[in-house]
């Protein structure tokens, strides 16, 4: 396992020197509080986990108009960074299995890490959703309600379920997860401008 090689005002500095959008940033703050409280939950290092999710998508102000090249642009942006291979591979899995990058396309996710911040980074989306038609409110939302708009296939339609449903090869639950992700957000709902 390798040392986490920057800290996190590093990582937000490295993030923000590439010019990111202001949804793509907190889309990364959203993932790595969804990442820390899975690590939490499975005593995993928070710092680690908590920084896979904050970086997993570095190379996306390059690569979003060019799908292909995400997450394998990101190899070199990390290695730069002095990242090991382990870490840059377990960023990297979130993509597999992905049609839209046809170099990934076939490899398989196997790691309880790599379930994780798979999952985590798109159920993000979902929440962020459901609290924008809660009136921007994450406060107070319920595992049930999230569970409906889970089932609700039109809603958040850019959301992959099937890849949300992989955290329970984590050997969590589905209402588990929600539970956990949307304690996560709701801790820093100020950041993400909610209530």
């Amino acid at each position: 396992m390798g040392k986490i090689p920057i800290n996190r005002k590093q990582a937000l500095e490295l993030l923000q020197s590439m010019h990111q959008g202001d949804a793509d940033m907190l889309h990364y703050i959203e993932t790595e509080a969804v990442m820390k409280a899975l690590a939490e939950r499975f005593k995993e290092d928070t710092e680690r986990w908590g920084m896979l999710g904050l970086l997993h998508d570095i190379d996306w102000t390059f690569t979003k108009n060019n799908q292909q090249e995400h997450c394998i642009k990101a190899v070199e942006i990390l290695q730069k960074a002095g990242f090991a291979p382990e870490e840059i591979e377990i960023i990297q899995s979130h993509g597999y299995g992905c049609k839209e990058i046809p170099a990934l396309q076939e490899k398989k996710r196997s790691k309880k890490i790599e379930f994780a911040l798979a999952s985590a980074e798109t159920v993000t989306g979902l929440i962020y959703a459901y609290a924008l038609m809660r009136n921007r409110t994450i406060s107070g939302m319920e595992v049930s309600g999230l569970r409906k708009k889970f089932k609700d296939k039109k809603f958040a339609a850019g959301c992959n379920r099937e890849v949300i449903a992989e955290i329970e090869n984590t050997g969590l639950t589905l209402e588990e997860f929600f539970q956990i992700s949307i304690d996560a957000l709701t801790k820093i709902k100020h950041e993400l401008g909610l209530q």
